[in-house]
């Protein structure tokens, strides 16, 4: 994609948008069929190839993991920082949805996915002819779904533009009318709203997210992911321990003056949890700048407590909230408890 660069932004922090997931019917696979992987498709542009920090695969990546999904990314690139445990994907910066249309069933032939992530179009905004773009994503997605029948398409709204805003929300309504009439004609693809879930403010140069932008897109198409069965298997997470809630945080990047951590929350308990409060211990020096998925107080060991859209977790599920800690010295986070609110 061309880097067109307006100055930072400081990024301001949201909770993830809902996701609006159309779903055709989905067959489910027996549970033979999910023994190996389920191979998914990053396919798109440098939103998707997502620089140096992986972009949403990260994270993405990390939250079908810590369910208990058995994934492999696949593509003909790989991307993304050394300690990414998966790296590959089809994310061409620069790229407009003709250019992947030419190439798509090259890769779906090598890579034969079982669940293809699509986010394209950023390109054709500012291209000669934004306003054919819905039909060439038409045709791509009838192209996909001619050589992958089986796979599920997930077709994304694209995310913000600061500067062709208007372009973007008329492209995006055709794509709606678009993957809805070909799910009603019983093809397996799924609208994924992901317009509302990134905020101008998480776009440093107009056009691309930060990580906290990355990580709203990662929730974004997880729980579209987890509303079609089959599409990332069918889990094999052990047994919650007993207690009321369990927080499992990790450290998701890190730089000078500050890291990026993500904080699983799981009912470990055998009845629903109407709200959690999280304490998390941060180096000496570090304080939470940003935090989404929660609210937090107090420095030192930080007080995390729960939004209302994620508060209410029945026996064996979980949630996540992510944050940014500035400081100096290691990027690390200590042991941190959970309590039923």
């Amino acid at each position: 994609m061309r880097t067109l660069l307006f100055g930072v932004v400081t990024a301001v922090v949201l909770a993830a948008a809902p996701v609006i997931a159309e779903a055709t019917p989905p067959v489910r696979q027996d549970v033979g069929a999910q023994a190996d992987p389920v191979r998914i498709m990053p396919l798109g542009d440098s939103i998707t190839q997502g620089g140096s920090i992986g972009g949403y695969r990260l994270d993405l990546g990390s939250k079908l993991r810590s369910s208990g999904r058995a994934v492999d990314f696949v593509g003909s690139l790989a991307d993304g920082p050394s300690s990414m445990p998966d790296r590959d994907h089809e994310g061409h910066p620069g790229w407009t949805i003709a250019q992947v249309d030419a190439n798509v069933v090259s890769w779906l032939r090598t890579s034969t996915p079982r669940t293809v992530l699509l986010h394209i179009g950023t390109n054709d905004m500012y291209g000669s002819d934004p306003g054919g773009a819905p039909n060439r994503l038409g045709t791509l997605v009838d192209r996909i779904t001619a050589q992958a029948p089986g796979a599920d398409v997930f077709v994304a709204t694209i995310i913000p533009i600061s500067f062709a805003d208007q372009t973007v929300r008329t492209f995006n309504a055709a794509v709606t009318s678009i993957v809805r009439a070909k799910a009603a004609a019983g093809k397996k693809v799924h609208l994924v709203d992901m317009y509302p879930s990134v905020s101008v403010s998480d776009l440093p140069d107009g056009i691309h997210p930060n990580a906290a932008g990355y990580a709203k897109m990662a929730t974004t198409w997880y729980n579209a992911l987890l509303s079609v069965p089959g599409s990332i298997g069918d889990g094999t997470q052990e047994p919650p321990p007993d207690g009321a809630c369990a927080a499992t945080p990790r450290v998701t990047g890190s730089w000078g003056g500050g890291f990026q951590g993500e904080v699983t929350v799981a009912n470990t308990s055998t009845s629903a949890l109407t709200g959690w409060t999280v304490r998390l211990p941060l180096p000496n020096g570090h304080t939470v700048s940003q935090i989404w998925g929660g609210t937090a107080s107090g420095s030192g060991t930080v007080t995390v407590k729960n939004v209302d859209y994620n508060g209410s977790l029945a026996a064996g599920t979980s949630t996540t909230f992510g944050f940014i800690a500035s400081g100096t010295g290691t990027a690390a986070v200590g042991t941190a408890t959970c309590a039923a609110a």
